[in-house]
C-alpha cells in the first residue's frame, strides 16, 4: 500500500507545481522576471524560499540519520548550518545593493577587465552547482527507488532521468518565479512534516526531552552516545597524530559549512528577488528563524529514530542512516505518514535541484553570453532564450553524471560544494566589497585558486583512495581497495583550501600591476552600504510599458 500512496502524493505535488510553473511562464516577460522573479517577492516569501533552498534532502534525511547513528556529533552538522546564516546576514544587504542578478555582477562592478572576471565567476558557479546537483540527483534515485520499492538498476536510472526532466521543466518554463513558488511550497511542506514528526515523537515520551535522549542512548548500545567524539575528532588510542588529524578534519568541515553558505551561487541569486535591501535583510531573518527551528527539530527526529526504531534497523535499511526519518515516520504513523514524509523528501529534492540549475543557467546566459560574448549589449529575448537552453544543457549533464555515479557514495560532494564556495567565491566577494586595492587579476586568481585547490586536495585525500575499514577491510573510498595515491590526510579540504583561496586573491591583486579605479570603489562602497543607485523593482505597468528597454541588459545599472 505504501508505494501506491507515495506515488499518488508524488503525482499530486508534481501536478500542483507544474501548474504554478506554467502560470509563471505566462507571466515571465524579460530578464527581471526570469532571473529575479520581477523583484516582486516580499521578505517573508523570499525567506521561505531561502530556507527551502537551504534545507535540502541531505539536511532532512542525512542529518537525522547521522544523529540517529552517531548521537551528539550528528547535531554538530545542524549547528554548523545554522551558524552559517549569521555570516550571511552580515553580507546580504551589501550583495543585494551591489549586484543585479548574479554573483558576477558584484565582482565585476569596480574592475577593469570584466570579461575575465565574469568568465571565472561562471566557471565557479557551474562547478559548485554541478557538484551539489550530482549529490542530490543520486540521492533522489536511491530515495525514490526505496520508497516505491523498486530494486532494479533500471528503475533507479528511470527515477534519476524523471527527476532531471522535472527540474529542467521548472527552470525552463518557470524561471525564478516558478522556482521560488516551488521552494515556498516545499518549505511549508517540509516544516509541516518535520513539526508533525517532532510533536508525535516527543508525545511518546511525555514531551520530556531528557527521557527521549535517555532512551536513545540506551537503545544505541554505545558508550558516550550523548557525548562528543563519536563521529568527529575521534581519539585514537596510542596514535596522537591520528587524533590530531581527526580533530583538524572536523575543524575543516565546520569551516566549510559556516563560510560556504554566503558563497553558494543559488543562495546569492535569491538576494536579488526582493525589491530592496531591507526586504533582503528580512528574508535572511525569516530564513534564520525557519532554519533554526528546523535543525532543532532534526534533534528530535534523529534521537527519536534511535529510541523508537533502533540503530540496527536503521543501518540494515541504509548503512549511512538516510532512511532514519522515514522509518521513524512509519513507526509513528504507519504507511500513510511514511508516504507523506517520503513525498516531502521528494519535493525537497526537486526544489533544490531546480534552484541549482537556475543559478547555473542564469550565470551562463547573463554573465557569459550577455557580457562576454555580446559585450554587455544583448537583447533581453536573446538572453532569456540562452538561459532556457542552458538549463537544458546543465540538466542533461547532471542526469548523465548521476546515472554514471548512481552506485557511488557521493555524500561528500555536498561538503565539497560548500568548501569550494568558501574557497573560491567568498574571498572574491569579501575583497571586492572591502579592499580598495583589489582588482580583476585578484578576482580571477582567487576564484581559480580556490576552486582548483579544493578539487586537487579532495582528489589527493582519503575520500578518493586509500581509506580502508579497519574491521572489514573494505574500501571506504571512491576507488576500490588496492588503489592508494592519497597524500593529503584530511577528508575535508576547507582548512587548507579556504586560506589558499584568500592567499591567491591577495597575491594575484598585488603582483598584477593592474591599476584600480578609486572612483568605482567609492561608488561600490556607497551603493552597497546605502542602496543608492541599486536596481529596484518598478510598478508592473510601468515596466511593461517600457518594454524592458536595452538599458536593463547592461552590466550593473
Amino acid at each position: 500500500m505504501t508505494p501506491v500512496l507515495t506515488f499518488g502524493l508524488f503525482l499530486l505535488f508534481i501536478v500542483i507545481t507544474l501548474g504554478i510553473t506554467f502560470w509563471a511562464r505566462a507571466n515571465t516577460r524579460g530578464t527581471d522576471d526570469f532571473y529575479a522573479g520581477g523583484r516582486a517577492f516580499s521578505g517573508a516569501q523570499n525567506g521561505l524560499a531561502l530556507a527551502g533552498d537551504y534545507m535540502s534532502a541531505a539536511s532532512f534525511l542525512g542529518i537525522a540519520g547521522i544523529i540517529a547513528l552517531s548521537g551528539y556529533d550528528g547535531f554538530l552538522y545542524s549547528i554548523g548550518f545554522l551558524v552559517a546564516w549569521l555570516l550571511t546576514l552580515l553580507l546580504v544587504e551589501l550583495m543585494r545593493n551591489a549586484g543585479r542578478f548574479t554573483m558576477a555582477d558584484v565582482l565585476s562592478y569596480r574592475v577593469r577587465h570584466q570579461p575575465r572576471v565574469r568568465t571565472a565567476a561562471v566557471a565557479s558557479t557551474v562547478t559548485v552547482s554541478v557538484f551539489y546537483l550530482l549529490a542530490q540527483m543520486v540521492g533522489a534515485g536511491a530515495l525514490v527507488s526505496l520508497l516505491l520499492r523498486l530494486s532494479t538498476d533500471t528503475a533507479k536510472i528511470i527515477t534519476i532521468v524523471a527527476v532531471g526532466a522535472m527540474m529542467i521543466i521548472y527552470v525552463m518554463f518557470g524561471g525564478m518565479k516558478g522556482t521560488t513558488w516551488v521552494q515556498i511550497i516545499k518549505a511549508v511542506l517540509l516544516m509541516g512534516g518535520t513539526l508533525a514528526l517532532t510533536v508525535m515523537v516527543l508525545s511518546r515520551f511525555g514531551f520530556n526531552l531528557s527521557d527521549m535522549l535517555g532512551a536513545a542512548a540506551d537503545n544505541s548500545g554505545k558508550d558516550g552516545f550523548l557525548r562528543p567524539g563519536g563521529r568527529f575528532g575521534k581519539e585514537v588510542a596510542g596514535d596522537p597524530l591520528g587524533t590530531l588529524l581527526n580533530k583538524l578534519d572536523f575543524i575543516s568541515l565546520a569551516l566549510a559549512l559556516v563560510l560556504g553558505t554566503a558563497g553558494l551561487p543559488h543562495i546569492v541569486s535569491r538576494f536579488f528577488t526582493v525589491p530592496d535591501a531591507r526586504a533582503a535583510r528580512t528574508s535572511v531573518n525569516w530564513a534564520i528563524g525557519l532554519v533554526g527551528v528546523f535543525y532543532l527539530m532534526t534533534l528530535a527526529l534523529g534521537f527519536g529514530a534511535s529510541a523508537l526504531v533502533g540503530q540496527q534497523a536503521i543501518a540494515a535499511q541504509d548503512p549511512a542512516g538516510n532512511t532514519a526519518a522515514l522509518l521513524l515516520a512509519q513507526a509513528l504513523g504507519g504507511d500513510l505518514l511514511l508516504a507523506f514524509i517520503g513525498a516531502v523528501a521528494f519535493a525537497t529534492i526537486l526544489a533544490v535541484v531546480s534552484g541549482l540549475v537556475l543559478a547555473s543557467s542564469t550565470s551562463l546566459a547573463h554573465d557569459y553570453f550577455g557580457h562576454v560574448l555580446m559585450f554587455g549589449r544583448p537583447r533581453e529575448s536573446q538572453e532569456v532564450a540562452v538561459a532556457r537552453f542552458s538549463s537544458v544543457v546543465i540538466g542533461v549533464l547532471a542526469i548523465a553524471l548521476a546515472v554514471i555515479a548512481r552506485h557511488q557514495n557521493v555524500a561528500f560532494l555536498v561538503a565539497l560544494a560548500f568548501a569550494m564556495a568558501a574557497s573560491a567565491n567568498l574571498p572574491a566577494i569579501l575583497l571586492s566589497l572591502f579592499w580598495r586595492r583589489f582588482n580583476s587579476a585578484g578576482v580571477v586568481a582567487g576564484i581559480y585558486g580556490g576552486l582548483g585547490g579544493s578539487l586537487l586536495l579532495v582528489v589527493l585525500s582519503p575520500v578518493v583512495s586509500g581509506k580502508v575499514d579497519p574491521v572489514t577491510g573494505a574500501s571506504l573510498s571512491l576507488l576500490p581497495k588496492g588503489i592508494d595515491f592519497h597524500v593529503f590526510p584530511l577528508e575535508n579540504p576547507g582548512l587548507v583550501s579556504i586560506p589558499f583561496g584568500f592567499l591567491c586573491a591577495v597575491v594575484g591583486a598585488l603582483l598584477s600591476g593592474e591599476k584600480v579605479d578609486p572612483e568605482r570603489y567609492e561608488e561600490l562602497s556607497v551603493r552597497s552600504l546605502t542602496g543608492t543607485g541599486s536596481h529596484r523593482a518598478g510598478p508592473r505597468r510601468s515596466r511593461r510599458r517600457r518594454g524592458r528597454r536595452a538599458n536593463d541588459a547592461r552590466g550593473v545599472t
